[in-house]
């Protein structure tokens, strides 16, 4: 029973990566959406290496093939961008729990999934939680230092502010143990 589990993350994921490597976008002479779902696997083996399959699968599969929604299509400012963003977990809930039915996942998996990719629950569920925070841990390990390099001192310190209110007490705790952060930045973390 327990080789037959092992087989079946491992189609999962591999069906993940299988979709992710048609991202047009390139990052490191790399589809990104498939750099950024090896990323969050290994962030999730890192920070928690007892993960379930379905914490692991929605790791991988948390940018499932991102780019065929344009933040474009939708308006400008916070209201279209959350709209976007609501949008994209509502479908990478779908597009994961389709390819976790092809893996041979149950209906009971394939619904926790997209629980967890349209983040319900957040800050009282556990596994939700720790998405978040394996989320919040690679944009801060990969991508925040291009990131910042485009804001100014004050919209970088809300960004930063708000990454810190998504992560659990523990993962902010260990961001200031395992990051060099400027001190304006670890004061929110310590918050």
């Amino acid at each position: 029973m327990e080789q037959e589990l092992m087989q079946d993350i491992h189609v999962a994921l591999k069906l993940i990566d299988a979709a992710n490597a048609a991202d047009p976008t390139l990052e490191n002479g790399q589809p990104a959406a498939l750099l950024y779902g090896e990323r969050m696997s290994a962030e999730a083996g890192r920070l928690f290496p007892d993960a379930s399959d379905v914490l692991r699968i929605a790791a991988r599969g948390q940018h499932v093939e991102r780019w065929l929604l344009k933040r474009a299509d939708y308006p400008e400012g916070k209201e279209g961008y959350h709209a976007w963003r609501r949008e994209q977990g509502r479908r990478h809930g779908v597009r994961v729990a389709g390819i976790m039915a092809e893996a041979g996942y149950n209906a009971e998996d394939q619904a926790r999934v997209g629980v967890l990719l349209r983040k319900e629950g957040i800050k009282r569920d556990p596994e939700v939680q720790a998405l978040e925070d394996i989320i919040c841990f690679v944009f801060i390990r990969w991508y925040f230092a291009d990131f910042a390099a485009k804001r100014s001192g004050e919209d970088l310190l809300k960004i930063v502010e708000k990454t810190a209110r998504k992560m659990s007490a523990e993962a902010r705790a260990r961001a200031l143990r395992e990051f060099d952060l400027p001190e304006d930045f670890a004061a929110v973390f310590r918050d």
